[in-house]
């Protein structure tokens, strides 16, 4: 099965034949539903926003007229943990407040009872997941609780590829800071102002803003919070860049 998962990736050529793959995946693990996709308001989104499931059309209406795909207490759960979780895990993970336990409730209702979810966190991209589940009272089959977290993985991953396109070359798209850029970036998310940097860096004041604001352009922003906000999504910056105790220039 592993090695039919890792064909998935490699061969399927739009949503409904990877719809269909997952339909046969499901059933051989032994679930009911799937449902993958990022985590996002799918009406507002667009084309853009990934999402392919075969949930209840009911559940499906409510759940995009009420723009569940931000606030799902699974998806909020998924943002904690690297690894798959059964979703009986989740109070132990997150605060479920009320609206949590009426959206599971609800959820029951309209036939989805409990699950299991593979987080993905791509830097770059809206955070997802890809999720197996049964209908109320249908226990999870735990034997084959491993192979869903590799079908998981590698759905999302097809998933990436028919929707973005960024899978292949993931690194050759967004855009790319020189590396005094980067250094100004970085000093800006630790706190300091154009001064500072220039002491720190050694370099002019008027230097350290043009860098920012050519940062600022590439990024198509105007704002430094922004910048380091999209920074650290797509990668060119870590929370461990910006928290590390000792520094080294980015330049070589």
């Amino acid at each position: 099965m592993a090695m039919q998962l890792a064909r998935i990736v490699e061969t399927v050529g739009s949503a409904d034949e990877l719809a269909s793959a997952m339909a046969a995946i499901t059933a051989e693990l032994g679930f009911q539903y799937f449902a993958l996709g990022h985590h996002v308001d799918i009406v507002a989104a667009g084309p853009a926003a990934m999402r392919l499931h075969n949930y209840p059309q009911r559940w499906a209406d409510y759940y995009d007229r009420n723009a569940l795909g931000v606030c799902d207490p699974v998806h909020r759960a998924s943002h904690v943990t690297g690894i798959g979780f059964r979703w009986s895990q989740m109070a132990t993970m997150i605060p479920l407040t009320p609206t949590d336990l009426k959206i599971l409730t609800l959820g029951r209702a309209h036939g989805i009872g409990n699950g299991f979810t593979v987080p993905v966190h791509v830097p770059g991209e809206a955070r997802g997941s890809c999720s197996f589940a049964n209908e109320a009272g249908c226990p999870l089959p735990e034997t084959t609780l491993p192979l869903a977290q590799l079908a998981g993985a590698f759905a999302f991953e097809a998933s990436r590829r028919l929707w973005t396109g960024r899978s292949s070359n993931p690194g050759q798209s967004g855009p790319r800071l020189t590396d005094r850029q980067r250094d100004c970036v970085l000093w800006v998310a630790r706190g300091k102002g154009d001064w500072e940097i220039s002491l720190i860096l050694g370099i002019s004041e008027e230097t350290v803003a043009r860098h920012i604001k050519q940062a600022c352009e590439r990024y198509g922003v105007n704002k430094r919070t922004l910048l380091v906000i999209r920074t650290l999504f797509d990668g060119t910056l870590t929370f461990s860049d910006i928290f590390r105790t000792r520094y080294a220039p980015f330049r070589a």
